[in-house]
Protein backbone atom coordinates (compact mmCIF):
# COMPACT_ATOMS: atom_id res chain seq x y z
CA UNK A 1 0.00 0.00 0.00
CA UNK A 2 1.35 3.43 -0.98
CA UNK A 3 2.17 5.90 1.76
CA UNK A 4 0.33 9.24 1.68
CA UNK A 5 2.01 12.55 2.52
CA UNK A 6 -0.84 14.87 3.54
CA UNK A 7 1.11 16.38 6.45
CA UNK A 8 4.28 17.31 4.53
CA UNK A 9 5.25 20.80 3.49
CA UNK A 10 5.99 21.68 -0.09
CA UNK A 11 9.77 21.50 0.26
CA UNK A 12 9.39 17.71 0.54
CA UNK A 13 7.59 17.49 -2.82
CA UNK A 14 9.88 19.99 -4.55
CA UNK A 15 12.91 17.96 -3.49
CA UNK A 16 11.29 14.69 -4.61
CA UNK A 17 10.46 16.06 -8.06
CA UNK A 18 13.62 18.18 -8.45
CA UNK A 19 11.52 21.27 -9.03
CA UNK A 20 13.34 24.60 -9.24
CA UNK A 21 11.85 27.21 -6.90
CA UNK A 22 14.58 29.79 -7.59
CA UNK A 23 16.22 30.28 -4.22
CA UNK A 24 18.16 33.26 -5.63
CA UNK A 25 14.90 35.05 -6.50
CA UNK A 26 15.34 37.65 -3.77
CA UNK A 27 16.46 41.23 -3.33
CA UNK A 28 16.14 43.65 -6.30
CA UNK A 29 14.80 40.95 -8.66
CA UNK A 30 11.97 40.13 -6.28
CA UNK A 31 11.13 43.85 -5.84
CA UNK A 32 10.99 44.41 -9.62
CA UNK A 33 8.77 41.37 -10.13
CA UNK A 34 6.41 42.43 -7.33
CA UNK A 35 6.20 46.00 -8.66
CA UNK A 36 5.35 44.91 -12.19
CA UNK A 37 2.95 42.28 -10.91
CA UNK A 38 1.23 44.79 -8.65
CA UNK A 39 0.86 47.31 -11.49
CA UNK A 40 -0.66 44.75 -13.86
CA UNK A 41 -3.00 43.37 -11.21
CA UNK A 42 -4.22 46.88 -10.31
CA UNK A 43 -4.86 47.52 -13.99
CA UNK A 44 -6.80 44.24 -14.23
CA UNK A 45 -8.95 45.16 -11.22
CA UNK A 46 -9.71 48.73 -12.36
CA UNK A 47 -10.23 48.09 -16.08
CA UNK A 48 -12.41 45.01 -15.69
CA UNK A 49 -14.44 46.75 -13.00
CA UNK A 50 -15.07 49.55 -15.51
CA UNK A 51 -16.24 47.02 -18.12
CA UNK A 52 -18.70 45.46 -15.66
CA UNK A 53 -19.92 48.89 -14.52
CA UNK A 54 -20.36 50.00 -18.15
CA UNK A 55 -22.59 47.01 -18.89
CA UNK A 56 -24.67 47.71 -15.78
CA UNK A 57 -24.92 51.45 -16.42
CA UNK A 58 -25.61 51.60 -20.16
CA UNK A 59 -29.04 50.26 -21.16
CA UNK A 60 -27.75 49.58 -24.66
CA UNK A 61 -25.70 46.78 -23.14
CA UNK A 62 -28.63 45.08 -21.41
CA UNK A 63 -28.56 42.07 -23.75
CA UNK A 64 -27.27 38.47 -23.36
CA UNK A 65 -24.06 39.09 -25.32
CA UNK A 66 -22.96 41.96 -23.09
CA UNK A 67 -23.99 40.17 -19.89
CA UNK A 68 -21.71 37.31 -20.91
CA UNK A 69 -19.00 39.81 -21.85
CA UNK A 70 -19.30 41.30 -18.36
CA UNK A 71 -18.98 37.80 -16.91
CA UNK A 72 -15.80 37.33 -18.94
CA UNK A 73 -14.52 40.55 -17.36
CA UNK A 74 -15.47 39.10 -13.96
CA UNK A 75 -13.38 36.01 -14.80
CA UNK A 76 -10.43 38.29 -15.62
CA UNK A 77 -11.00 40.12 -12.33
CA UNK A 78 -10.91 36.75 -10.57
CA UNK A 79 -7.70 35.94 -12.45
CA UNK A 80 -6.20 39.13 -10.97
CA UNK A 81 -7.02 37.82 -7.48
CA UNK A 82 -5.39 34.49 -8.37
CA UNK A 83 -2.22 36.26 -9.59
CA UNK A 84 -2.00 38.39 -6.44
CA UNK A 85 -2.23 35.25 -4.32
CA UNK A 86 0.39 33.60 -6.53
CA UNK A 87 2.77 36.56 -6.28
CA UNK A 88 2.99 36.28 -2.51
CA UNK A 89 3.13 32.49 -2.48
CA UNK A 90 5.78 31.72 -5.08
CA UNK A 91 9.57 31.60 -5.36
CA UNK A 92 11.32 30.62 -2.12
CA UNK A 93 8.00 30.94 -0.25
CA UNK A 94 6.68 27.95 -2.22
CA UNK A 95 8.73 25.55 -0.14
CA UNK A 96 7.13 26.73 3.09
CA UNK A 97 3.53 26.25 1.90
CA UNK A 98 1.27 23.56 3.30
CA UNK A 99 -0.40 21.12 0.92
CA UNK A 100 -3.79 22.81 1.29
CA UNK A 101 -2.38 26.29 0.66
CA UNK A 102 -0.58 25.09 -2.47
CA UNK A 103 -3.79 23.46 -3.74
CA UNK A 104 -5.59 26.78 -3.14
CA UNK A 105 -2.93 28.67 -5.10
CA UNK A 106 -3.17 26.39 -8.12
CA UNK A 107 -6.93 25.97 -7.83
CA UNK A 108 -7.46 29.72 -8.18
CA UNK A 109 -5.48 29.76 -11.43
CA UNK A 110 -7.29 26.71 -12.82
CA UNK A 111 -10.66 28.18 -11.89
CA UNK A 112 -9.94 31.48 -13.64
CA UNK A 113 -8.82 29.69 -16.82
CA UNK A 114 -11.89 27.43 -16.85
CA UNK A 115 -14.26 30.36 -16.20
CA UNK A 116 -12.86 32.26 -19.19
CA UNK A 117 -12.86 29.19 -21.42
CA UNK A 118 -16.43 28.09 -20.64
CA UNK A 119 -17.62 31.69 -20.91
CA UNK A 120 -16.20 31.94 -24.44
CA UNK A 121 -17.98 28.69 -25.30
CA UNK A 122 -21.29 30.08 -24.06
CA UNK A 123 -20.72 33.30 -26.03
CA UNK A 124 -20.16 31.13 -29.12
CA UNK A 125 -23.55 29.47 -28.53
CA UNK A 126 -25.23 32.85 -27.98
CA UNK A 127 -23.69 34.27 -31.14
CA UNK A 128 -24.73 31.20 -33.12
CA UNK A 129 -28.35 31.55 -31.90
CA UNK A 130 -28.52 35.19 -32.95
CA UNK A 131 -26.53 34.96 -36.16
CA UNK A 132 -28.58 32.07 -37.55
CA UNK A 133 -31.63 34.34 -37.17
CA UNK A 134 -29.66 37.33 -38.51
CA UNK A 135 -30.35 39.31 -35.37
CA UNK A 136 -27.95 41.46 -33.41
CA UNK A 137 -28.91 39.80 -30.12
CA UNK A 138 -30.34 36.43 -29.16
CA UNK A 139 -33.68 35.89 -27.44
CA UNK A 140 -32.18 34.45 -24.26
CA UNK A 141 -34.10 35.67 -21.22
CA UNK A 142 -32.39 37.19 -18.20
CA UNK A 143 -33.23 34.08 -16.17
CA UNK A 144 -31.51 31.84 -18.70
CA UNK A 145 -28.46 34.11 -18.89
CA UNK A 146 -28.27 34.13 -15.08
CA UNK A 147 -28.49 30.33 -15.07
CA UNK A 148 -25.71 30.14 -17.67
CA UNK A 149 -23.47 32.45 -15.67
CA UNK A 150 -24.04 30.44 -12.47
CA UNK A 151 -23.31 27.23 -14.40
CA UNK A 152 -20.09 28.71 -15.79
CA UNK A 153 -18.78 29.41 -12.31
CA UNK A 154 -19.97 26.07 -10.94
CA UNK A 155 -18.03 24.23 -13.67
CA UNK A 156 -14.98 26.47 -13.14
CA UNK A 157 -14.91 25.90 -9.38
CA UNK A 158 -15.36 22.14 -9.83
CA UNK A 159 -12.52 21.89 -12.36
CA UNK A 160 -10.29 23.97 -10.12
CA UNK A 161 -11.02 21.61 -7.22
CA UNK A 162 -10.52 18.30 -9.08
CA UNK A 163 -6.90 17.77 -7.91
CA UNK A 164 -7.91 18.62 -4.34
CA UNK A 165 -10.76 16.09 -4.53
CA UNK A 166 -8.38 13.24 -5.29
CA UNK A 167 -6.68 13.42 -8.68
CA UNK A 168 -3.25 14.15 -7.22
CA UNK A 169 -0.03 12.32 -6.36
CA UNK A 170 -0.01 12.62 -2.57
CA UNK A 171 -0.22 8.83 -2.29
CA UNK A 172 1.90 8.07 -5.37
CA UNK A 173 4.94 10.29 -5.24
CA UNK A 174 6.49 8.75 -8.37
CA UNK A 175 3.60 10.06 -10.48
CA UNK A 176 4.12 13.71 -9.46
CA UNK A 177 4.85 16.24 -12.17
CA UNK A 178 7.73 18.69 -12.19
CA UNK A 179 5.93 22.01 -12.72
CA UNK A 180 3.08 21.16 -10.32
CA UNK A 181 4.57 18.81 -7.71
CA UNK A 182 1.20 17.77 -6.25
CA UNK A 183 -0.50 17.14 -9.60
CA UNK A 184 -0.32 13.71 -11.20
CA UNK A 185 1.19 13.68 -14.65
CA UNK A 186 -1.96 11.95 -15.89
CA UNK A 187 -4.03 14.89 -14.69
CA UNK A 188 -1.76 17.40 -16.46
CA UNK A 189 -2.14 15.45 -19.71
CA UNK A 190 -5.93 15.39 -19.29
CA UNK A 191 -6.13 19.06 -18.34
CA UNK A 192 -3.90 20.38 -21.12
CA UNK A 193 -5.33 18.16 -23.89
CA UNK A 194 -8.91 19.03 -22.87
CA UNK A 195 -8.22 22.76 -23.03
CA UNK A 196 -6.25 22.58 -26.28
CA UNK A 197 -9.02 20.57 -27.95
CA UNK A 198 -11.62 23.11 -26.77
CA UNK A 199 -9.40 25.92 -28.10
CA UNK A 200 -9.31 24.28 -31.53
CA UNK A 201 -13.07 23.66 -31.60
CA UNK A 202 -13.82 27.26 -30.59
CA UNK A 203 -11.52 28.69 -33.26
CA UNK A 204 -13.19 26.57 -35.95
CA UNK A 205 -16.70 27.48 -34.75
CA UNK A 206 -15.99 31.20 -34.54
CA UNK A 207 -14.39 31.27 -37.97
CA UNK A 208 -17.41 29.51 -39.48
CA UNK A 209 -19.83 31.90 -37.76
CA UNK A 210 -17.81 34.93 -38.85
CA UNK A 211 -17.72 33.73 -42.47
CA UNK A 212 -21.48 33.14 -42.38
CA UNK A 213 -22.12 36.61 -40.95
CA UNK A 214 -19.85 38.24 -43.50
CA UNK A 215 -21.51 36.43 -46.38
CA UNK A 216 -25.06 37.17 -45.19
CA UNK A 217 -24.27 40.80 -44.50
CA UNK A 218 -22.87 41.28 -47.99
CA UNK A 219 -25.96 39.67 -49.53
CA UNK A 220 -28.41 41.69 -47.43
CA UNK A 221 -26.56 44.94 -48.04
CA UNK A 222 -27.55 44.90 -51.70
CA UNK A 223 -31.25 44.24 -50.90
CA UNK A 224 -31.93 46.39 -47.84
CA UNK A 225 -32.03 50.13 -47.31
CA UNK A 226 -31.23 50.11 -43.58
CA UNK A 227 -28.36 52.08 -42.17
CA UNK A 228 -24.86 50.80 -42.90
CA UNK A 229 -23.91 50.85 -39.20
CA UNK A 230 -26.87 48.66 -38.29
CA UNK A 231 -26.07 46.10 -40.98
CA UNK A 232 -22.45 45.97 -39.84
CA UNK A 233 -23.24 45.57 -36.15
CA UNK A 234 -23.25 41.72 -36.17
CA UNK A 235 -19.90 41.75 -37.96
CA UNK A 236 -18.45 44.21 -35.45
CA UNK A 237 -19.60 42.08 -32.52
CA UNK A 238 -18.07 38.99 -34.10
CA UNK A 239 -14.79 40.82 -34.70
CA UNK A 240 -14.70 41.81 -31.03
CA UNK A 241 -15.34 38.25 -29.85
CA UNK A 242 -12.83 36.78 -32.31
CA UNK A 243 -10.16 39.23 -31.18
CA UNK A 244 -10.81 38.25 -27.54
CA UNK A 245 -10.68 34.56 -28.47
CA UNK A 246 -7.48 35.05 -30.47
CA UNK A 247 -5.78 36.80 -27.56
CA UNK A 248 -6.98 34.07 -25.19
CA UNK A 249 -5.61 31.26 -27.37
CA UNK A 250 -2.28 33.02 -27.99
CA UNK A 251 -1.75 33.81 -24.29
CA UNK A 252 -2.75 30.41 -22.86
CA UNK A 253 -1.63 27.88 -25.49
CA UNK A 254 2.14 28.04 -24.74
CA UNK A 255 1.54 27.38 -21.04
CA UNK A 256 -0.79 24.47 -21.79
CA UNK A 257 1.77 22.96 -24.18
CA UNK A 258 4.40 23.18 -21.44
CA UNK A 259 2.03 21.45 -19.00
CA UNK A 260 1.40 18.73 -21.59
CA UNK A 261 5.14 18.17 -22.04
CA UNK A 262 5.53 17.96 -18.26
CA UNK A 263 2.67 15.48 -18.07
CA UNK A 264 4.40 13.37 -20.73
CA UNK A 265 7.53 13.47 -18.54
CA UNK A 266 9.68 15.24 -21.11
CA UNK A 267 12.89 15.62 -19.07
CA UNK A 268 14.94 17.24 -21.87
CA UNK A 269 12.44 19.93 -22.93
CA UNK A 270 13.76 22.65 -20.58
CA UNK A 271 10.28 23.52 -19.30
CA UNK A 272 11.63 24.96 -16.07
CA UNK A 273 13.35 27.73 -18.05
CA UNK A 274 10.19 29.03 -19.70
CA UNK A 275 7.40 28.39 -17.18
CA UNK A 276 7.53 31.88 -15.62
CA UNK A 277 7.48 33.63 -19.00
CA UNK A 278 4.43 31.68 -20.10
CA UNK A 279 2.70 32.42 -16.79
CA UNK A 280 3.37 36.12 -17.41
CA UNK A 281 1.91 35.72 -20.90
CA UNK A 282 -1.24 34.24 -19.37
CA UNK A 283 -1.41 37.22 -17.01
CA UNK A 284 -1.25 39.58 -19.99
CA UNK A 285 -4.47 38.06 -21.35
CA UNK A 286 -6.44 39.55 -18.46
CA UNK A 287 -4.72 42.89 -19.14
CA UNK A 288 -5.50 42.83 -22.87
CA UNK A 289 -9.22 41.99 -22.75
CA UNK A 290 -10.49 45.34 -21.38
CA UNK A 291 -8.32 47.13 -23.95
CA UNK A 292 -9.87 45.02 -26.71
CA UNK A 293 -13.42 45.76 -25.47
CA UNK A 294 -12.85 49.51 -25.47
CA UNK A 295 -10.90 49.58 -28.74
CA UNK A 296 -13.32 47.42 -30.72
CA UNK A 297 -16.56 48.77 -29.26
CA UNK A 298 -16.99 52.54 -29.54
CA UNK A 299 -20.05 52.52 -27.30
CA UNK A 300 -18.14 50.64 -24.58
CA UNK A 301 -15.25 53.11 -24.76
CA UNK A 302 -17.60 56.10 -24.67
CA UNK A 303 -19.40 54.71 -21.61
CA UNK A 304 -16.16 53.97 -19.76
CA UNK A 305 -14.77 57.40 -20.61
CA UNK A 306 -17.99 59.04 -19.47
CA UNK A 307 -17.88 57.21 -16.13
CA UNK A 308 -14.26 58.19 -15.51
CA UNK A 309 -14.90 61.78 -16.53
CA UNK A 310 -18.12 62.11 -14.57
CA UNK A 311 -16.56 60.71 -11.39
CA UNK A 312 -13.88 63.42 -11.51
CA UNK A 313 -16.41 66.11 -12.34
CA UNK A 314 -18.67 65.13 -9.44
CA UNK A 315 -15.96 66.21 -7.01
CA UNK A 316 -16.09 69.80 -8.25
CA UNK A 317 -19.83 69.89 -8.90
CA UNK A 318 -20.54 71.97 -5.81
CA UNK A 319 -18.21 74.68 -7.04
CA UNK A 320 -19.94 74.72 -10.41
CA UNK A 321 -23.57 74.58 -9.31
CA UNK A 322 -24.52 77.24 -11.81
CA UNK A 323 -23.95 74.77 -14.63
CA UNK A 324 -27.10 72.69 -14.87
CA UNK A 325 -26.68 69.56 -17.02
CA UNK A 326 -29.05 69.32 -19.92
CA UNK A 327 -30.49 66.02 -21.05
CA UNK A 328 -31.65 65.03 -24.45
CA UNK A 329 -33.96 62.08 -24.75
CA UNK A 330 -33.05 60.01 -27.75
CA UNK A 331 -34.54 56.91 -29.21
CA UNK A 332 -32.70 54.17 -31.09
CA UNK A 333 -34.60 51.83 -33.35
CA UNK A 334 -33.62 48.62 -35.10
CA UNK A 335 -35.60 46.59 -37.61
CA UNK A 336 -34.70 43.37 -35.79
CA UNK A 337 -36.59 44.49 -32.71
CA UNK A 338 -33.67 43.55 -30.48
CA UNK A 339 -31.97 46.90 -30.13
CA UNK A 340 -34.71 49.33 -29.14
CA UNK A 341 -34.32 51.35 -26.02
CA UNK A 342 -34.36 54.86 -24.70
CA UNK A 343 -31.14 56.52 -23.59
CA UNK A 344 -30.35 59.76 -21.90
CA UNK A 345 -27.31 61.56 -23.22
CA UNK A 346 -26.01 63.95 -20.64
CA UNK A 347 -24.32 67.13 -21.75
CA UNK A 348 -21.92 69.66 -20.21
CA UNK A 349 -20.82 67.19 -17.56
CA UNK A 350 -17.93 65.33 -19.08
CA UNK A 351 -16.09 68.11 -20.84
CA UNK A 352 -15.49 69.18 -24.39
CA UNK A 353 -14.41 65.76 -25.68
CA UNK A 354 -17.76 64.18 -24.90
CA UNK A 355 -19.68 67.17 -26.18
CA UNK A 356 -17.86 66.78 -29.44
CA UNK A 357 -18.80 63.11 -29.57
CA UNK A 358 -22.44 63.90 -28.88
CA UNK A 359 -22.43 66.55 -31.50
CA UNK A 360 -21.31 64.00 -34.07
CA UNK A 361 -24.02 61.49 -33.12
Amino acid sequence: MNECYYDKRMDFFYNKTNTDTVDEWTGPKLIVVLCFGTFFCLFIFISNSLVIAAVVKNKRFHFPFYYLLANLAAADFFAGIAYVFLMFNTGPVSKTLTVNRWFLRQGLLDTSLTASLVNLLVIAVERHMSIMRMKIHSNLTKKRVTFLIISIWAIAIFMGAVPTLGWNCLCNITACSSLAPLYSRSYLVFWSVLNLVVFFIMVVVYIRIYMYVQRKTNVLSSHTSGSISRRRTPVKLMKTVMTVLGAFVVCWTPGLVVLLLDGLNCTYCGIQNVKRWFLLLALMNSVMNPIIYSYKDDEMWATMKRMICCSSEDKSQDRRSSRIPSTVLCKSTDTSGNYIEDGIIQGTICGKGDLGDKGNS
